[in-house]
């Protein structure tokens, strides 16, 4: 589809900081739109803008015409603020107060980078909002019944996680999977590098170590640490900050500490890139050694890095693909295509992003990964629209 301009932008200025926060909705369907809310030091409108039309294509990407979910619009928010400021919970607040009738009629939001589930929560309750996701409720068979599904879903720990935090890394293992089993059968262990322990990055880990692949190196806001053995990622993601920190007294004897920018420098046949946009560029991207790139962040790979990593055989997995598993359980579980299960959540996540990931390489040959999922994305939009027309 032809580029457009988004539906709304919206740009607030804290009285008493001085910080910047956005609001961008790519686009309504039935009046709702999806995307969460960022936190970081440095997000601009553009930023946001990007990630808005990014929920767009992950949306759409997970379109089942039988199903119950519809999927909604795109949209996201962002706050130029480190999370770590003293200032952050008050300049959250203001902003979530600033914008309550978007969040309260049209937008349904939830954690993103530097902001945590937990803390949207507490601040909508503190002003008096029924949900961050209330605008979706009017589109509910039954509200209290979804919202008690969705409830009993957030409850479930999987063996020392919270099921919402690993289904989006579960998304990004299995996507990685599916490209290196379609584009090199192993002959070996194969190995990972994942940049950023969170919530996405650590998933991710656990999941592929879990199939059988070497998780090499992981980075986090500190530095590297790395083994060509394997780390340990059940000890690493049990003993992690609530940010994503690893607790280096967790490593073992043959672990080695590294320096922050040395991540790019583990050998490794899948990177995964889960931590922050543009990190990959054209002054770096000489330096990846693997032959897939999973993009488990947002936009972290520059159109220039990825032309010269496909112009040497690199595949990249695109982000609207790669991450949107979060989003799909969300609403899958809310409209009720799933049970709060986690095992049936595991099979529908890997089922689902097998077959987009297996779909997408097929036309690698006449067409890149990226241009392929959103040649896939352009044709279930159209669908959306003329199903239920702005």
């Amino acid at each position: 589809m032809t580029a457009r301009e988004p539906h709304l932008s919206i740009t607030w200025t804290d009285t008493e900081t001085g910080r910047r926060g956005f609001v961008v909705i790519d686009r309504l369907v039935r009046g709702v739109a999806s995307g969460g809310l960022r936190m970081r030091e440095g997000c601009t409108l553009d930023e946001v803008r990007g990630l808005a039309a990014g929920m767009t294509r992950k949306e759409a990407l997970h379109y089942e015409p039988g199903a119950r979910y519809i999927p909604l619009g795109g949209a996201k928010g962002g706050i130029d603020c480190s999370p770590h400021d003293p200032e952050a919970r008050g300049v959250l607040t203001r902003f979530l107060a600033a914008v309550r009738a978007i969040v309260e009629r049209h937008w349904t939001t939830g954690e993103d980078l530097g902001v945590r589930q937990e803390t949207i929560d507490e601040v909508v309750a503190e002003l008096g909002m029924d949900s961050s996701v209330q605008a979706v409720y009017p589109l509910l068979d039954n509200a209290d019944e979804a919202r008690a599904r969705l409830a009993k879903a957030f409850s479930i720990d999987v063996d020392g996680v919270a099921l919402p935090e690993l289904v989006g890394g579960l998304g990004v293992a299995q996507a990685a999977l599916t490209a290196m089993d379609h584009l090199d059968p192993p002959t070996a262990p194969r190995r990972a590098v994942v940049q950023g322990f969170g919530s996405m990055g650590g998933a991710t880990a656990r999941y592929l170590a879990r199939a059988g692949v070497l998780v090499v190196g992981i980075a986090d806001a500190d530095g590297v640490v790395a083994n060509p053995a394997g780390l340990d990622v059940e000890r690493l993601l049990l003993t992690r900050d609530p940010w994503g920190g690893l607790d280096r007294t967790q490593l073992r004897p043959a672990d080695r500490e590294l320096p922050r920018d040395a991540w790019l420098d583990v050998a490794c046949d899948v990177l995964v890139p889960a931590a922050v946009s543009y990190c990959l560029d054209e002054t770096n991207q000489h330096r990846v050694t693997a032959r897939v790139v999973v993009e488990a962040a947002n936009m972290p790979t520059t159109a220039e890095a990825e032309a010269a990593l496909a112009a040497r055989g690199v595949t990249v997995i695109p982000d609207f693909v790669a991450n949107s598993a979060t989003n799909a359980w969300w609403w899958w579980t809310l409209f009720g295509d799933l049970d709060a299960d986690a095992q049936e959540a595991e099979t529908k996540v890997r089922e689902s992003m097998d077959r987009i990931v297996t779909d997408l390489l097929a036309q690698a040959h006449a067409v890149s990964p990226r241009a392929g999922a959103q040649q896939v994305v352009d044709r279930k939009l159209a669908e959306i629209e003329r199903r239920y027309p702005a």
